[in-house]
C-alpha cells in the first residue's frame, strides 16, 4: 500500500516539476525579451562623441545667430541716435 501510494506522490510532483519547468522556461523567454527593450545600455563612445559634437554645432550655430542679431540691434539703434540728433540741429 505504502509503495503505491508513494509511486503515485513521485508521479504527481514529477508532472507539477515539468509544468514549474516550462512555465520557468516561458518566464525566462518573456523576460529575455523585456529586458532588451528596458534596460538601458550604454552607449559607445562614438555615439556619445556623435552626440556632443552635433550638440557643440548647434551650440556654435545658436552663438553664431546671437552675435548676428546684437550686430544688427546694436547698429540699428546706434544709427537711430545718429539720425536723431541729425534733426534736432
Amino acid at each position: 500500500q505504502s509503495f503505491k501510494s508513494l509511486d503515485k506522490t513521485v508521479a504527481e510532483l514529477s508532472g507539477d516539476r515539468e509544468t514549474l519547468s516550462s512555465e520557468l522556461s516561458a518566464v525566462n523567454e518573456y523576460y529575455a525579451k523585456v529586458k532588451d527593450r528596458c534596460v538601458a545600455k550604454p552607449e559607445s563612445y562614438q555615439e556619445r562623441k556623435a552626440r556632443r559634437d552635433a550638440e557643440i554645432e548647434g551650440l556654435k550655430e545658436a552663438l553664431r545667430v546671437l552675435e548676428e542679431e546684437t550686430a544688427f540691434v546694436q547698429r540699428k539703434r546706434h544709427g537711430a541716435l545718429r539720425g536723431g540728433a541729425l534733426q534736432a540741429e
